[in-house]
């Protein structure tokens, strides 16, 4: 396998990145996330400087930004991206691209989630449809998932151990992409640059 370095927000989107490298045989020997995107957008001129050296993949979300494109030339602030530094964008959450696989967060669930939608990066909030399915989701799930009443955390206290954990067990980045154009996107480009770096 080659070894790369994988930057993420947050453990959930790690655990997303660690997925995705893995599908195109990739290994992120080297992991980078400090809760939230003020770290990474910080270090984006050290990522690039890293990337003359091996492979960096950071994943961050979109959130209320405009569009992915205008998301990345702000961060870059005009700095050359090296073809080596992989810079995508979930649309808007990574939480999109969980809802996406619906095999996966039925599995998770229950049978009695219905109506998820087929455009997940379509959802303006995606982590709040999440949190707003797993109300109906057995006690044990909804009691790590979602807030206690009056809790100052928007999501409960095992939200990122149990969606972390479905990941890692059910979550199939194949069918997650049907649904979700920017998870698509984000598995071609990891193919490419497997392609690229990866001994024949």
């Amino acid at each position: 396998m080659s070894g790369i370095t994988l930057a993420t927000e947050d453990e959930l989107s790690e655990q997303v990145g660690l997925c995705l490298v893995a599908e195109v045989g990739l290994h992120a020997h080297q992991c980078l996330r400090r809760g939230g995107s003020g770290y990474l957008r910080s270090r984006v001129r050290n990522f690039c400087q890293m990337a003359a050296r091996e492979p960096i993949i950071l994943i961050t979300d979109l959130d209320q930004s405009a569009c992915a494109p205008t998301l990345i030339a702000d961060w870059l602030q005009g700095a050359a991206k090296p073809a080596e530094f992989v810079f995508r964008v979930a649309v808007r959450e990574v939480e999109s691209w969980i809802i996406a696989d619906h095999d996966a967060l039925r599995a998770l669930m229950g049978p009695r989630i219905r109506s998820l939608t087929d455009d997940p990066d379509g959802l303006s909030d995606p982590k709040r449809t999440l949190l707003r399915i797993a109300e109906k989701a057995p006690r044990d799930v909804r009691l790590d998932l979602v807030a206690r009443r009056n809790a100052v955390a928007s999501q409960g206290l095992g939200y990122n151990a149990r969606l972390c954990e479905m990941v890692r067990e059910h979550w199939s980045p194949s069918r997650a992409a049907r649904r979700s154009p920017s998870l698509a996107r984000t598995r071609r480009t990891l193919r490419e640059l497997a392609d690229r770096i990866t001994p024949p």
